[in-house]
């Protein structure tokens, strides 16, 4: 591991590892308060056509609340533990060949960086030099784009990922308890919708997208899955059934 600056790096200027880690972390953290936001909304809104009653709306909003982030975390721990375990596979070979072969390692080394233009000489010594400062880090990072320290955490991806979604489903929550009964469900509409045009620009805007198509579907979407639930809603009241 080398937390060393490199020459000539500007103070406080993210560089590719750091800021690759950080986009993506950011983009999850969107993702999941967008899921959270419509999840818990459009329970909200249906049960809100049924019925106005703020204990209802109360005990469905938390029970949605709750629920989408266990499940969110329980998603995102099983995925990201698959991949740290592969991970962790992956740097426990390499440091067995390392073991094993270190010559045929270090050739294979020096075929790396000549693949990518370097001289056959200058190739080698970039790969001695690399060797002799931490042999495991430079053959992870040459042939597998990795670091000991870039290991994915299954625990921080799913507190994370529930934490995003609770702070989105709170947003639709709060928005049908506050308001006054005849204006909870406007109010929602509006807030849900706002919401979501907010994270949809977001979202593109970290990947480097223009900006309008991908904010007008996640509002397009967002704003049918409200209308169907709270049609549904709505007739069930109606119907008696709810």
């Amino acid at each position: 591991m080398n937390d060393v600056e490199p020459v000539g790096a500007h103070p406080d200027e993210p560089h590719a590892d750091d800021m690759s880690g950080r986009l993506n972390w950011l983009r999850a953290g969107v993702l999941g308060a967008n899921d959270g936001i419509v999840s818990v909304a459009a329970l909200v809104v249906g049960v809100a056509g049924a019925t106005t009653g703020f204990a209802p709306l109360l005990t469905a909003g938390i029970a949605g609340l709750v629920g989408g982030a266990v499940s969110m975390a329980l998603g995102e721990y099983v995925s990201v533990s698959s991949q740290s375990d592969s991970q962790r596979a992956l740097i426990a070979k390499e440091r067995q060949e390392l073991v094993d072969d270190p010559a045929a390692e270090l050739e294979e080394l020096t075929g790396i960086y000549q693949a990518k233009g370097l001289t056959p000489e200058t190739a080698r010594k970039v790969a001695e030099e690399l060797t002799a400062h931490d042999v495991l880090t430079a053959h992870l990072e040459a042939e597998l784009g990795m670091t000991e320290d870039h290991v994915v955490s299954p625990w921080a991806a799913a507190g994370a990922s529930a934490l995003a979604f609770t702070i989105g489903g709170l947003l639709p929550l709060l928005a049908i308890l506050l308001p006054p009964v005849d204006l909870r469900v406007p109010i929602t509409f509006i807030v849900v919708l706002l919401a979501l045009a907010l994270t949809g620009f977001v979202s593109a805007r970290i990947g480097g997208n223009p900006a309008v198509r991908p904010t007008v579907r996640v509002v397009v979407g967002g704003a049918l899955a409200l209308a169907a639930t709270f049609a549904l809603g709505s007739l069930l009241g109606t119907s008696g059934i709810a």
